[in-house]
């Protein structure tokens, strides 16, 4: 294993507490270590993708080298777990270095947790399913530390510890945003996935997290027979199905039928819809006309 030395002391930047909201006095030291004995974050919730900001990341690296050592933790098995610089240690490697800057931490699980979300969670541009599982993890970390409140850093309602205000803690995010952004770890990967493209909105999606995982299959089924995706109406309502038990795949395809028929906002050009109709019927007596044959053709052949 090679050996692990103190980098120079122009490389310990004064503002990793800042960078990373720790205290000073809980700040490890900042070591050269091989890049072969960091190990991904146990779950780690953010993606580390090959896109134009990892080339950009990449090209930085192969100019400056890592300025900012990534923050790890001791491993019991060996080597460091990586709390934070999942994405540094990857342009690290594609640009082939051995060794990288690292400032090591003493944190329990929980701690790990909470720290790694906080370190990541100020990213620009972060997928909604990237925050649900990301506020997830540092809610149920949350949790487990409230097993052993302090006064100094937990408030109390009645025996309830207010978890969602210390999740919003180093966040944008209100708490109960963070609690909606968590409802989207109910969501089947399939639709989850919809709701990253941005094909489903974030409200409907929350909504849709109240259904049963068999309902959302039903749900991607019709979405892709009727090549539909449900509005925030739609998703309320089939919530509301959901709730009373009706939510099968032919109450789908109504719901979604109708309210997609509704929001085509269909234009017949005039000189087309005066062919059946004499010159001085009103707009009142066409219109009335057209939605009764349209019925009669409904109850003809069972559906539009």
């Amino acid at each position: 294993m090679a050996a692990k030395k103190p980098l120079p002391d122009r490389v310990q930047l004064k503002g990793l507490d800042s960078l990373f909201g720790i205290d000073q006095e809980q700040t490890g030291q900042v070591l050269d270590v091989p890049i072969r004995e960091l190990f991904p974050f146990q779950n780690h919730p953010f993606k580390v993708l090959d896109d134009e900001k990892m080339a950009q990341t990449v090209e930085s690296v192969r100019e400056n080298g890592i300025l900012v050592p990534i923050m790890v933790r001791n491993r019991p098995e060996g080597g460091y777990e990586v709390i934070s610089g999942h994405r540094r240690k990857h342009a690290a490697e594609i640009v082939g270095l051995e060794t990288v800057p690292v400032i090591i931490r003493d944190l329990t699980d929980d701690e790990a947790v909470i720290a790694m979300v906080d370190a990541n969670i100020q990213r620009e541009e972060i997928l909604p399913s990237e925050k649900a599982f990301a506020y997830k993890m540092k809610l149920d970390a949350l949790k487990h530390k409230a097993g052993r409140p302090s006064k100094e850093n937990l408030r109390q309602v009645g025996e309830n510890y207010r978890s969602y205000d210390l999740a919003a803690e180093n966040s944008n995010d209100s708490a109960r945003t963070i609690q909606r952004y968590i409802r989207l770890t109910e969501l089947l990967p399939d639709l989850l996935e919809l709701v990253d493209s941005k094909k489903i909105k974030f409200n409907p999606a929350v909504e849709l997290s109240y259904i049963t995982p068999n309902e959302q299959f039903l749900l991607l089924e019709v979405m892709k027979e009727d090549d539909v995706v449900p509005s925030l109406s739609q998703a309320q309502q089939i919530k509301k199905l959901s709730q009373e038990k009706r939510c099968t795949k032919e109450a789908l395809h109504a719901l979604l039928a109708v309210a997609s028929i509704k929001e085509r906002n269909v234009v017949i050009k005039h000189e087309v819809i005066m062919q059946y109709f004499p010159a001085e019927a009103s707009d009142a007596e066409i219109e009335s006309l057209i939605v009764r044959l349209l019925a009669d053709y409904r109850k003809t052949h069972g559906g539009v």
